[in-house]
């Protein structure tokens, strides 16, 4: 029997396509007011009809038009290898996973001030803002998201950067006992991820501690993670306890895995296609129509002087 690793599969192969839009018609074909009761009665919903956490959030001028995915969606169709590589699995086997009031995140390396912040710190240093933002996943689908957070720049200046500093690194929390192994999911662990400075600079790269006005659930990054809307989705890495900035550009966990497909920039972009499948359309989740892969995601006018000079289908 040929036995796949996670990195080999598809969608096709985890969820049957039949399956998927036979599910996907059944709610669209559901009452509206018992979808908006779903919602309602998630824990998301009714933290939102009382306020949530962040309840007086400021609207980001950053924000997309476009119509925000279902909490439902948004938490139960989750790339999280750590809790399971088929995307209904995080959901469930992260619910044990619950991180405290000790959690600390390392800011390090080539920084005047490195220091260890808890959440609570980390979430003092700036107003939390309300950014909607349209993500794009290597597999083709999208998605849109209220995210809760500010730019990640805010903390970056805080310690300081050198002159040597020219990367930025992050590592996720890892552990061995409530999590996949390293073979099991097919990447190595701790999972790692890195952006330019300049990159981590620009006020769309995001720290994002909370989603739909409340904190993040533990499937979707908990409890403060990365969000960089203009590449794809696992550059964004989630339950963040080191950055570190560095003068050669890190490891990332992908690329490792296979460096053929997973390049360091991950931009999105429909005129370079993943050597398994075509990345030229999209399909947002939820919907039953593709539509046309923008590119940068649709925030080329805020990013593509980033990558001026560049050849984005060598570096991609």
């Amino acid at each position: 029997m040929l036995i796949k690793k996670p990195a080999d599969l598809r969608y096709s192969d985890i969820t049957p396509r039949s399956v998927y839009l036979n599910r996907r018609r059944f709610l669209a074909g559901l009452p509206v007011a018992l979808v908006a009761g779903r919602e309602a009665l998630s824990p998301s919903g009714r933290a939102r009809a009382a306020g949530g956490r962040f309840p007086n959030l400021v609207k980001s001028p950053f924000s997309t038009t476009e119509k925000v995915n279902t909490y439902n969606d948004v938490t139960h169709y989750n790339n999280f290898y750590e809790f399971g590589t088929q995307k209904e699995q995080p959901a469930k086997l992260a619910q044990g996973f619950k991180p405290g009031p000790n959690w600390k995140v390392s800011v390090e390396g080539a920084v005047a001030k490195p220091r260890k912040f808890s959440v609570d710190e980390l979430i003092a240093l700036a107003p939390m803002e309300e950014r909607i933002y349209r993500h794009r996943c290597v597999e083709a689908w999208s998605i849109v998201v209220p995210w809760v957070g500010y730019s990640l720049n805010v903390l970056l200046k805080q310690v300081q950067p050198t002159a040597k500093a020219q990367y930025v690194a992050f590592e996720t929390y890892y552990n061995p006992g409530m999590m996949l192994s390293s073979g099991e999911a097919g990447i190595e662990f701790p999972y790692v991820e890195g952006l330019r400075l300049d990159e981590a600079m620009h006020p769309l790269a995001m720290l994002s501690f909370g989603m739909y006005g409340d904190s993040l659930p533990p499937q979707d990054g908990a409890p403060v993670r990365l969000t960089v809307p203009w590449k794809y989705g696992f550059k964004s890495a989630k339950s963040l306890v080191k950055i570190k900035l560095v003068e050669k550009q890190p490891p990332t966990a992908w690329n490792l895995a296979n460096s053929h497909e997973y390049g360091f920039y991950s931009n999105v972009n429909p005129q370079v296609d993943h050597p398994r499948w075509s990345q030229a359309s999209e399909r947002r989740l939820g919907e039953f129509f593709k539509r046309p892969t923008l590119m940068f995601n649709g925030y080329g006018n805020e990013v593509a002087s980033l990558y001026k000079g560049m050849d984005l289908k060598k570096n991609f």
